[in-house]
Order: structure tokens, then sequence, then C-alpha cells
């Protein structure tokens, strides 16, 4: 078994930080952009930096071929994400290799749904959300409670 932990730098990898013990002692990496923390993390865990789309359909084309690239070489068998730019492409990625997808949708989204929440909802094998009024935008995700 091998995870591939996606998160954009920031919150969103914050966020995915918190579950740990859903790949402890399991051969894994991260994905996300290079921004502080994620930088920081690279010191203790393997991390591996791609575009940052930021709605940018040039910078959304760099991301996804880093991302493939990445797939192929490291073939993880699942992907766990909290979104948001950088991760989107690493998940759509492991659905088109037949990979299982797990999304938790962001802890800062309460009273509405994220953009990577609603890629992702249709796509996931497992959707999560944080606070139960989520529940009203993805009926079907299971509400986990809180990452923190």
């Amino acid at each position: 078994m091998k995870v591939c932990i996606a998160a954009s730098a920031g919150g969103h990898l914050t966020e995915v930080l918190q579950v740990h013990e859903a790949w402890k002692n399991v051969d894994h990496f991260f994905v996300s952009d290079k921004r502080e923390n994620a930088v920081e993390l690279a010191k203790k865990e393997k991390v591996f930096f791609v575009a940052c789309p930021r709605r940018n359909p040039l910078h959304l084309a760099q991301s996804f071929m880093q991302s493939f690239k990445l797939f192929v070489v490291q073939k993880p068998d699942v992907v766990i994400s909290t979104g948001a730019d950088t991760a989107i492409s690493t998940c759509l990625i492991a659905k088109l290799f037949g990979k299982k997808v797990i999304f938790i949708e962001s802890y800062a989204r309460i009273s509405s749904p994220s953009l990577s929440g609603k890629i992702m909802y249709p796509l996931a094998d497992l959707f999560l959300v944080q606070w139960k009024q989520n529940l009203s935008f993805f009926p079907k995700a299971i509400f986990a409670g809180s990452v923190f």
C-alpha cells in the first residue's frame, strides 16, 4: 500500500496533517505547492512540489502534467486530500488510473461548498465533511467531525 497525500500548502496541508494516523506506518508521500509549511514538511517527509494553478489554465496544465508524471513514477494506491488547487490534478489523475480517492471537505467551509469539493464530490470514493451543515450540499458524504 502506498498513499499519496495531496493538499495545497497553507491551511489545506495543515488540515490533512491532522489525520496523519491514516498513513502512519505506510509508505507515503505528499504533493503540494512550494510555500512555507510544505517546504518545512519536506525537511522530514517526502514532498513533491507541483505548480499551483490559481485558476490559471496554463498553470493548471503545468500542474496536471507534473502530477501525472509523479503518479506514474510513484504509483500510489490511494490519494487522501483536503484540496484545493494543487491537489485536484492529483485526485483527477488517481481516478483516471482507477485508484481510490478520499476527499475531506475544508474545515473553513461551513455555509457554502468549496470549488474543489464540488469537483471531487462525484468522483471521490469516500467524501468526508467536517460540518453537519455540509450534508445539505453533499448528501452522500459522511459527517466525520472536525480534524482539529
